[in-house]
């Protein structure tokens, strides 16, 4: 397991802004066979995560960072509609997604950056509806985690497709065991 370390804004965008092309990459061109496929019943395939995360980009990371920020008399959140995106995005390819979501997560790199947060602002609390109290600095980090855990679920669904097909090998793929 790798070491845990101390968030790092810079080292977070690295990752923030990477996740539109990495996604744009995995995903154009495929089938619907790959980018449709679950794990059974309700669970999300790769088209479902992609209208989640603009979602994200709309509702969540920016807006409460900015209630953090604006330290008013009341710097709750909103909850999050972790399946708005399911009759938002009925009927739309999955290239208008990748598109929106690219756009989408540009415009916030742009706001996050010229916020020039510093130590003292990653400090400041909001309140989570179901965490309490969370810090600027935890909200950041959980969203550069969010991106790599969705990158990852995407990877395991995929992979997936194929868990019968691979045999015995099965036992040395671990994406295919989890």
């Amino acid at each position: 397991m790798s070491q845990s370390t101390a968030f790092d804004l810079v080292e977070g965008i690295e990752i923030l802004e990477r996740t539109p092309a990495v996604l744009r990459s995995l995903l154009t061109g495929l089938s619907p066979a790959w980018v449709r496929a679950n794990e059974g019943g309700e669970t999300w395939n790769a088209f479902d995560v992609v209208g989640h995360l603009i979602d994200g980009e709309e509702t969540d990371w920016i807006p409460r960072t900015l209630i953090i920020l604006g330290q008013g008399p009341n710097p709750r959140f909103e909850p999050f509609d972790r399946f708005r995106h399911r009759a938002r995005n009925e009927g739309r390819p999955l290239a208008d997604l990748l598109d929106e979501f690219e756009r989408l997560r540009a415009e916030n790199m742009t706001k996050l950056r010229d916020m020039r947060l510093t130590p003292a602002h990653l400090a400041l609390k909001g309140i989570h509806p179901e965490l309490g109290p969370v810090t600027l600095e935890q909200l950041l980090a959980t969203w550069v985690s969010h991106d790599l855990d969705h990158l990852f679920q995407i990877s395991r669904v995929m992979a997936k497709r194929y868990v019968a097909a691979a045999g015995p090998w099965t036992a040395y793929i671990k994406v295919l065991r989890s």
